[in-house]
């Protein structure tokens, strides 16, 4: 780890609330260093965001005061904050769909002449940044939409990396990433690190915490709690510091769901290109998890089983019966008990601008005798299954997109609960969230699964599959290529399988899983 410099950045006695009663900050001090990656720490809630946020401009502090090279600073706005020298690069994506790559990365300072783009000179300064991202092969003139979320995250990253910055935040910035990508965005920060920069680094990975931080900063509850120096600090000592107690890290499955009992059978299923043969058998009481490379197909998959995609072939059966079910729609899904819980929880899980009570009645609205929505009624349900789920929240009438990830999952399992829905399938169900939030939804998802729920799970973390699934299966370019038993659980067994179709006789392609915890 390379020796931390002068001060570049000081944050003193810093606070935020929200209306109605929310304290996101509460009088939080924070010292940022020449040559040095300061992660901040702490659960969803914490006050990561709030406080990254207040330092690029996006927000402004309700008290205290921040200086910049010893002079007081006080940004307007986001723009502002990167005049002087302090660009965020934030978790949720911030761009427009209809603009090519290289617009966006270039977006306020596009090269232009007599009001018309200058598209040769703009796509030449985008081509090295885009190699430096791990992108070099996308032409510049690409539209963002049409890249996946992981790519869409690099453009995002290498707009934050496009011009000279004093400090760069970066918001859990491999949450979309694979291990290639991420070990390019690593070598790119210890050369920002190495020319002097000061990086804000917020991630619930701890293993990249240990690998390239040089300081610690934990937050918990709005309150800065301890900043420590990162070489040497025990996992332990800083799960305790963000959750304020010990947690039992023991995997969590050991169930032993009956096979007569099948939930979800499907047979021969093909939704090109994505998905060319997957079969298999979901029984009740069971968590299955999916594992694969990056575009082995594994949420196509999930969408074609919920009817989200249409399928070219293959047949699905509910509850033993001989007869396929007619699922066409993510209505006729629904119908038939099956939810889908998407990996995009906000884009496409939930309303942000309504409470929780609405979110979660959302699927089952309960009706008086006259047609109108039962008030009480929907109160009563939304209350208790908050309460069963542990939501936290300041009551159903608050608006869910002020909530933390992991409360905003829960909410998202609360509605389809609400519907009854036997068979439940989660896309990625802890991406983006804490360790403390995860060990909830594990808990979770082993009570559900204890009460006859069937579920299956996509995750790019194979230690996660490995910790709370009964059977893992393999998919590999769009082909279910092998299921292991729990007893059968070997890492390097289904890594291998998840290469079986990647690899050309040039060696592996599109080798996309993550394997950290």
């Amino acid at each position: 780890m390379s020796l931390a410099g002068t001060t570049v950045l000081k944050l003193s006695g810093v606070s935020k609330s929200f209306p109605p009663a929310t304290r996101a900050l509460v009088s939080a001090d924070l010292e940022l260093r020449t040559g040095e990656v300061h992660a901040l720490l702490g659960e969803n809630g914490a006050g990561k965001s709030t406080l990254s946020q207040i330092m690029a401009g996006l927000l402004s502090p309700d008290a205290g005061e921040m200086f910049l090279h010893g002079q007081r600073y006080a940004p307007p706005s986001r723009k502002d904050a990167e005049r002087m020298g302090i660009r965020i690069v934030l978790q949720e994506l911030n761009l427009i769909p209809s603009l090519t790559v290289a617009e966006s990365i270039f977006f306020d300072r596009l090269p232009h002449r007599f009001g018309f783009i200058r598209r040769k000179e703009l796509n030449a300064q985008a081509l090295p940044l885009l190699r430096e991202v791990g992108l070099g092969s996308v032409d510049p003139e690409t539209r963002v939409g049409d890249l996946g979320v992981g790519r869409q995250q690099l453009v995002e990253l290498a707009t934050g990396l496009s011009s000279r910055c004093d400090v760069l935040i970066l918001d859990e910035p491999t949450a979309a990433l694979t291990d290639e990508e991420a070990e390019l965005l690593f070598t790119h920060i210890r050369q920002l690190r190495s020319a002097g920069v000061a990086i804000v680094y917020i991630s619930h990975r701890m293993s990249e915490i240990a690998r390239i931080a040089d300081r610690v900063t934990v937050l918990r509850d709005g309150q800065v709690v301890a900043t420590r120096e990162a070489a040497g600090l025990p996992l332990e000592e800083i799960i305790k510091l963000m959750v304020g107690r010990e947690l039992t890290r023991t995997a969590i499955r050991n169930a032993s769901p009956s096979k007569a009992d099948v939930a979800l059978k499907v047979t021969g299923l093909r939704a090109e290109p994505a998905v060319r043969e997957v079969s298999f058998e979901l029984y009740r009481g069971e968590i299955f998890g999916f594992a694969g490379l990056m575009g082995s197909g594994r949420t196509e998959t999930l969408r074609a089983i919920f009817g989200a995609d249409p399928k070219q072939s293959g047949d699905i059966y509910l509850n033993g019966s001989d007869e396929p079910a007619n699922i066409r729609s993510p209505r006729d899904a629904v119908r038939h008990g099956i939810a889908l819980l998407t990996e995009d929880r906000k884009g496409q899980g939930l309303l942000l601008p309504w409470s929780v009570k609405q979110n979660i009645t959302l699927t089952a609205m309960p009706h008086t005798a006259t047609g109108w929505i039962d008030a009480h009624r929907e109160r009563d349900a939304a209350a208790r299954l908050s309460k069963d789920l542990g939501v936290r929240c300041a009551s159903v009438e608050q608006p869910v997109r002020e909530l933390s990830g992991g409360n905003q999952q829960k909410v998202v399992i609360a509605k389809w609960l609400n519907r009854d829905c036997d068979v439940l399938l989660f896309d990625e169900p802890t991406r983006g969230i804490d360790i403390g939030a995860k060990f909830e939804i594990y808990r979770l998802l082993t009570d559900l699964a204890a009460r006859g729920k069937a579920i299956i799970v996509v995750s790019s973390e194979l230690p996660e599959l490995l910790a709370i699934c009964d059977r893992i299966a393999v998919l590999s370019a769009g082909v279910l290529v092998q299921t292991f038993t729990h007893e059968e659980f070997d890492p390097d067994a289904i890594m291998t399988a998840a290469l079986r179709h990647h690899v050309s006789p040039r060696g592996a392609e599109n080798t996309r899983t993550r394997v950290s915890p």
